[in-house]
């Protein structure tokens, strides 16, 4: 991937958190406190090229020293055909897949990350779908009308199973909720980490308290930020985590911030909205509420 230049300075003193693009897309990576978040899914991206990536393991696997850093971890690799499958050293899973149309799955006529001067885009074109494991007998089908009813994004049916549901992130991309591939033994398959250790002496008193969330969380654009907290709102899964300075209590602070937080996840219908699973959103606008392109949007034309 290519290190994003608003956190380069954090890259070259190896401190706080690094931006890694791979086409318009970004994964945020903080540094563990003290171990490092590892995804309970599965994160397809898409790469032009296996070939060089697999030339890379076999210089790992003949001792290269510039990778030694992935000694004695959990790092692995493995491929068939046309597809890698990944093991992170720290346990989060990847399946990369070969690309069909490089210049179609990078889409830089879309979008795009900035890149560091000098630098080249990164060699990954996208991330094409995130899978969330859940637990076996999870109602899917709940956290599809969830996803129609707060974000407006709709089920794809033709891709979705009696084992697993996928959810349109706008056109290019899903996210795929399916049960653990372990069976019905896997249990207490959790995406958050509560806390109530983050003190906060300038809090007011007067707003909520939300236990600090120190799992991964995905982020991503809508083009109606009011219409998706009012949504979230009537459903109750507003969140605010305090371990991050922006924070959204109100919906004209959302429309300010261009963001707010949910985590639960619940079936509309539901009357009794029992949590199906709690993972962390952030939930940004594509424009500011005076009309012009949020700073961080990677779109080039807003929907």
């Amino acid at each position: 991937m290519a290190i994003d230049p608003r956190k380069y300075e954090n890259y070259e003193s190896g401190k706080k958190t690094l931006w890694a693009n791979i086409g318009m897309h970004q994964f945020h990576l903080p540094v563990g406190k003290p171990d490092a978040q590892v995804f309970n899914g599965l994160i397809t991206l898409v790469y032009d090229n296996l070939d060089v990536l697999m030339n890379r393991y076999k210089e790992f696997l003949d001792g290269d020293e510039k990778y030694s850093a992935l000694k004695e971890t959990e790092f692995l690799v493995g491929r068939v055909d046309n597809m890698m499958l990944v093991t992170d050293p720290w346990g989060t899973q990847f399946c990369i897949l070969k690309s069909d149309d490089a210049v179609e799955d990078r889409a830089a006529n879309v979008g795009a990350q900035p890149v560091v001067e000098g630098h080249a885009p990164s060699e990954g074109l996208c991330l094409e779908d995130l899978t969330v494991y859940v637990e076996h007998g999870a109602n899917l089908d709940g956290i599809g009308r969830f996803y129609e009813k707060v974000l407006g994004a709709p089920t794809i049916r033709e891709l979705s199973s009696d084992q697993s549901i996928s959810i349109a992130m706008g056109e290019r991309q899903t996210i795929t909720f399916q049960y653990h591939p372990d069976g019905e033994l896997a249990k207490d398959i959790e995406h958050h980490d509560f806390s109530y250790d983050d003190k906060d002496e300038d809090a007011d008193v007067s707003l909520p308290v939300y236990p600090s969330n120190n799992g991964p969380h995905i982020s991503l654009y809508v083009t109606n930020l009011s219409k998706a907290y009012q949504m979230a709102e009537e459903l109750g899964v507003l969140y605010v985590n305090p371990r991050f300075s922006r924070r959204a209590y109100t919906e004209e602070e959302a429309i300010d911030q261009c963001m707010f937080r949910l985590i639960q996840i619940v079936d509309p219908l539901d009357e009794e909205k029992n949590v199906i699973l709690n993972l962390e959103h952030e939930v940004r606008s594509c424009i500011t509420k005076d009309g012009t392109k949020y700073k961080s949007c990677p779109l080039i034309n807003l929907p």
